[in-house]
């Protein structure tokens, strides 16, 4: 993610729900990620577990917190949210998670590159509209590297990715549409509620698979909405 997509998400700080500790199965774990600095933000740390006690979740008893502070150097941001995610989840999985960058498409083949000098699993493409508009150099430099891999959106999968799971982008648009002409027959912007995608799509590209040898159980099949043969 790029600092100013990820700046104009943040705000001021973000708070979300990670995987379980592995130790600690029973218990949930949120990522704060603080712009600022711990001590300008007591009272209102103070109010986040007031409210969390709200639900009947305490820290250190049912919760756990993982804080990460940019302490005002917003540059830290991406590095500090990559932490918070790839953290927990390693705990969870006990396989190390590495988080690359790539900014740029020359930045992708860099990547690549810098993947190609140590064994791997599997990759997982974020969403972004670089990615989206180099998916087929996504998808040949996986091909080439022989890196499995998972993208977000549907036509990565359809450029030779190998499996995409995501928001179905034409659903995506149509509700921007619905919501532009309830605007133009004058409903305020501000009485429409806020819409999260409801309309997701597993795809497999079995073309890819088998050229990495790869097969798939048949109840893995038989719940994708598509399979590219």
């Amino acid at each position: 993610m790029r600092r100013r997509e990820f700046m104009s998400l943040l705000g001021g700080a973000a708070v979300w729900p990670l995987a379980a500790r592995a130790q600690q199965a029973a218990m949930p774990v949120i990522g704060f990620l603080g712009s600022s600095a711990p001590v300008d933000r007591a009272r209102f740390l103070t109010a986040f577990r007031q409210g969390l006690r709200e639900p009947g979740y305490v820290e250190g008893q049912n919760v756990a917190i993982e804080f990460r502070w940019a302490q005002y150097q917003y540059d830290r941001l991406p590095d500090l949210a990559a932490d918070l995610v790839r953290r927990p989840a390693a705990l969870s999985t006990g396989k190390q998670i590495d988080v690359l960058e790539a900014p740029t498409s020359r930045d992708i083949a860099a990547a690549f590159a810098r993947l190609a000098q140590k064994p791997i699993d599997a990759l997982m493409v974020g969403p972004g509209s670089l990615f989206d508009n180099r998916r087929v150099q996504l998808a040949t430099l996986a091909a080439y590297h022989r890196v499995p891999a998972i993208y977000p959106l549907r036509e990565a999968a359809e450029a030779g990715g190998l499996m995409s799971y995501g928001t179905n982008l034409g659903d995506a648009y149509r509700q921007a549409g619905v919501y532009t002409g309830r605007i133009l027959k004058g409903e305020k912007v501000a009485d429409l509620p806020v819409l999260q995608s409801t309309k997701f799509e597993f795809v497999i590209n079995l073309n890819t698979a088998g050229a990495f040898g790869l097969t798939f159980p048949p109840g893995l099949l038989a719940i994708a909405d598509e399979v590219i043969e």
